[in-house]
């Protein structure tokens, strides 16, 4: 026995696209002759299409003037509905058509600040010499438990192989030292210091949700590695400000509210503006602690990774703290 499909009420109510479509051009140009030639059709049919459009709705969508048009209440209600509606048919389309085509692409997966602080500065230059390959950045704190249907070809962090079907290259270790405005350097000369630092509003790097991103360095990890016992978590003169957001710290440091720790890879270029300043010469340098270019081994012969491979290792050994030139 055939069972009956009861009427869809949306698409039955649904007004015809064809008619949609001429309404949008013409409320976009508020002109129905250039609405006409947007759509390669005549006025006749925009004016035809919009009376019927109407005639479905029951309600006037535009007030007519001469030559000109202007939507109503009723018209612009609809205008901004329909017209992110197509906008949306048309980039799902572009998806899908781009999708069946042979491009070279490549999904880089990073910390928000190595994305923000490092690539974002850099990538204009590959994008110059390789118009040819689309780069799509995926950022995250969570590098062990990537979101369903993403498969990123690079990672760019501290853990080396982090997966099976992938491979790592040594890049750099972590060299750090502080970091505040040059206004907060003049106002507070015994930063300079050690001892200086100790008392002044500290910037400090949480490990709260960083798990999955490295060992983690804060201000207590760090003065202890220089010899002194500091105990972030103690209240004394000092003021203490937390947070997980690097990015965040570092913002917080250019609009002069303290000193923050900074990793020579991401804040050299803040420096060397001088939107950033040392605080003192003290610096902590982790040779264990190597950042990888991980990749994945299908991806090793893929022409547009190893263009990005070969532009990325060039980049990296150009900073202090590179290993890529003992390889």
């Amino acid at each position: 026995m055939v069972k009956h499909v009861e009427p869809d009420q949306i698409l039955v109510k649904m007004p015809s696209l064809r008619a949609v479509k001429s309404f949008v051009a013409a409320a976009k140009y508020q002109n129905f002759t250039r609405a006409a030639e947007a759509l390669c059709v005549t006025q006749a049919a925009i004016s035809r299409q919009i009376r019927e459009l109407e005639a479905s709705l029951g309600v006037e969508l535009f007030k007519r003037a001469g030559r000109a048009v202007e939507l109503t209440e009723a018209g612009t209600i609809f205008y901004d509905a329909a017209y992110l509606s197509f906008v949306n048919i048309a980039q799902a389309a572009q998806r899908i058509e781009n999708s069946g085509k042979q491009k070279q692409e490549l999904t880089i997966c990073c910390s928000p600040a190595f994305s923000a602080f490092w690539l974002s500065s850099r990538l204009p230059s590959f994008f110059a010499a390789n118009p040819d390959i689309d780069v799509n950045v995926v950022t995250t704190n969570n590098f062990l438990q990537m979101e369903p249907g993403v498969h990123p070809d690079v990672f760019i962090n501290k853990a080396s192989d982090p997966r099976e079907g992938y491979h790592s290259i040594p890049l750099f270790y972590d060299l750090i030292f502080p970091v505040c405005s040059p206004l907060y350097l003049k106002q507070n000369p015994e930063i300079a210091t050690l001892e200086g630092l100790r008392h002044t509003t500290l910037l400090n790097l949480s490990p709260y949700g960083r798990s999955q991103i490295a060992e983690h360095v804060d201000w207590g990890v760090w003065f202890n590695t220089l010899g002194i016992d500091i105990d972030v978590g103690i209240e004394g003169e000092r003021h203490l400000f937390n947070a997980n957001d690097y990015n965040m710290l570092i913002q917080m440091a250019l609009n002069h509210q303290g000193v923050s720790l900074g990793w020579h890879q991401l804040v050299a270029p803040m420096i060397e503006q001088g939107w950033l300043v040392r605080a003192g010469d003290a610096e902590a340098r982790f040779r264990e602690k190597l950042h990888y270019l991980t990749y994945s081994e299908n991806k090793k012969d893929n022409e547009a990774f190893c263009t990005f491979r070969d532009w990325f290792l060039k980049c990296i050994a150009e900073e202090p703290t590179s290993v890529v030139n003992a390889e």
